[in-house]
Order: C-alpha cells, then structure tokens, then sequence
C-alpha cells in the first residue's frame, strides 16, 4: 500500500490534544507513520511536502516533517504535468498547495492521500476523475484493518 501523508496530517502528532478527534486522528498517523517504518507502508513523499514544511517557523515542527519523510520510499518531482493536473483541481476550488498534493500524489501512484483538513476531505469527494483515494488518519486506518 503506497500513501501520501500531507502536512496537516503529519503534524497532528504535535496538535493541542483538546478535543478527542484531535487525540484519536494523533493516535491513527503515529499507527501509520509506524507502519511505515516497519515498511508495511510505504510512504511517499514530493517537492511540494519539503516546501511546506520548510516553511514551517517552529523549529519542533520542522523536525517532526523531516524525521516522518524520512520514512518515504519514494520521492514525487514537480513536472509540467503534474502543474497541469494541479491546474484542473484549481477549478474544483481546491487550495493551490492542496491541488499540488493531489496531483503529486496521483503522479505517484499512491493508493491514498491522507489528511486531517477537512475542507480538502470535502473537495476531494467532488472531483470524479481522481486516480487516488483522500481519507482521514481514521478512515485510513479503518480501511487497513478492515478486508
């Protein structure tokens, strides 16, 4: 199983546990980030990934992206292509950076992309030619542990 992590979802591990699904979608990306290191997983990181968490003014933050991304098998480029599709997931009223990890994750040929952003959730739902799957931490996990 080949996933793509985005950077909300990565950096729940570091979240204010003030609300249960805070708690419970920490406790899901600490299973998949486990599963990954154990390779039942394999995660797969992009260009656009490092941005982001380059970007990233809390030093702790930053550490925690590098050291999950670190994990990846494989890494997705920025091409003229993936620009392209990204392109196509701007008209659906995604976020440019959100569009970019879509379509990265697309070009990687991962079976799911992973966040805890609600309103990607949401979007994701609407665009009817999408190669990939977009879930929670929870509906992941739910979906490997269920046949």
């Amino acid at each position: 199983m080949k996933v793509y992590l985005d950077m909300c979802a990565i950096q729940r591990l570091l979240d204010t546990p003030s609300q249960v699904r805070i708690q419970l979608e920490a406790t899901a990306v600490s299973i998949i980030v486990s599963l990954c290191k154990t390779g039942n997983i394999d995660l797969v990181t992009s260009e656009a990934l490092v941005y982001e968490n380059e970007r990233n003014p809390l030093p702790i933050r930053q550490k925690l992206g590098y050291s999950v991304l670190a994990q990846a098998k494989t890494m997705i480029s920025m091409t003229s292509g993936v620009k392209a599709r990204a392109g196509q997931f701007l008209s659906y009223g995604v976020k440019p950076l959100d569009a970019l990890h879509l379509a990265l994750a697309e070009a990687g040929e991962v079976d799911y992309l992973c966040t805890c952003d609600d309103r990607l959730l949401k979007q994701a739902k609407r665009i009817q030619n999408l190669a990939i799957k977009v879930v929670s931490p929870l509906e992941l996990v739910k979906e490997m542990i269920e046949p």
